[in-house]
């Protein structure tokens, strides 16, 4: 079988601002989407259309935030900004590592200043599966299509210097696919194998993207069968703490 995977930039996307409707900007500029591809998206578009922009300036910090930025030498407005937006800490210091309101383990809750404007920052949107979904099924109106839709954010790894792009939320695409019950080259049964594979789309789609004024905000996957019309979440990958030894870690040289 022969399978080839094609990544194409979804261009004249123009600077989102509050209000704006995704799903038509991106149906209007990828005329050729065809059935069962994949339509990867930047968080920061989402965020924008959605109007979560606020300003450092208008942050009030608390007492926690006061420690906190004593201690890490950021503004104490930009820590609770982060706590505001998030539900555990796991670091205060030399940087914040937080689960936000989503579930979703990152540095400073995902509150970015990069490709937002002025002195704005920006919050990932709550729910984003919820919008992954409204964004995809208004697309698959418009088209008459079935799609996948992954909403990414860029992250960064345990052990590893440098960023990728991960997925924060996803329609009619299944998080994980499991191998486990097949067999490898040998006809031993696998038993532990499961592959992220909406993040590797996800890294994938950010060599199209990029992260700097040139970057594009929406790609289109195609080549992978990977739809479904299955109810899925990205919340499917968070593994649950008691089963993360980093995590967990963390926790205990905090405490102590």
């Amino acid at each position: 079988m022969i399978l080839s995977l094609i990544l194409k930039a979804v261009e004249n996307i123009p600077l989102i601002e509050k209000g704006d409707d995704i799903a038509e900007i991106i149906f209007k500029n990828a005329p050729d989407i065809a059935d069962k591809d994949i339509i990867v998206i930047a968080s920061t578009i989402v965020s924008k259309s959605l109007g979560l922009t606020f300003l450092e300036s208008d942050i009030i910090p608390g007492a926690e935030a006061e420690r906190i930025a004593a201690a890490n030498g950021k503004d104490p407005r930009f820590v609770q900004a982060i706590l505001d937006e998030s539900i555990e800490v796991f670091t205060e210091t030399p940087f914040m590592l937080v689960r936000n309101k989503n579930g979703h383990v990152c540095i400073n809750a995902g509150i970015d200043a990069s490709n937002v404007g002025g002195d704005f920052l920006l919050t990932l949107p709550e729910k984003p599966d919820r919008y992954a979904a409204a964004i995809g099924k208004a697309i698959e109106e418009k088209s008459g299509k079935k799609i996948s839709v992954i909403i990414t954010d860029t992250n960064g790894r345990a052990f590893k210097e440098g960023q990728t792009n991960v997925a924060v939320g996803l329609y009619n695409i299944k998080p994980i696919r499991q191998w486990i019950g097949e067999k490898d080259l040998y006809g031993k049964v696998l038993e532990i194998s499961e592959e992220a594979v909406v993040d590797e789309i996800a890294g994938a789609a950010n060599l199209i993207m990029g992260e700097g004024g040139d970057g594009v905000p929406a790609v289109i996957v195609s080549g992978l069968n990977l739809y479904t019309d299955e109810p899925v979440s990205v919340t499917e990958m968070y593994r649950e703490k008691e089963k993360d030894l980093i995590l967990r870690g963390l926790l205990e040289l905090k405490e102590k």
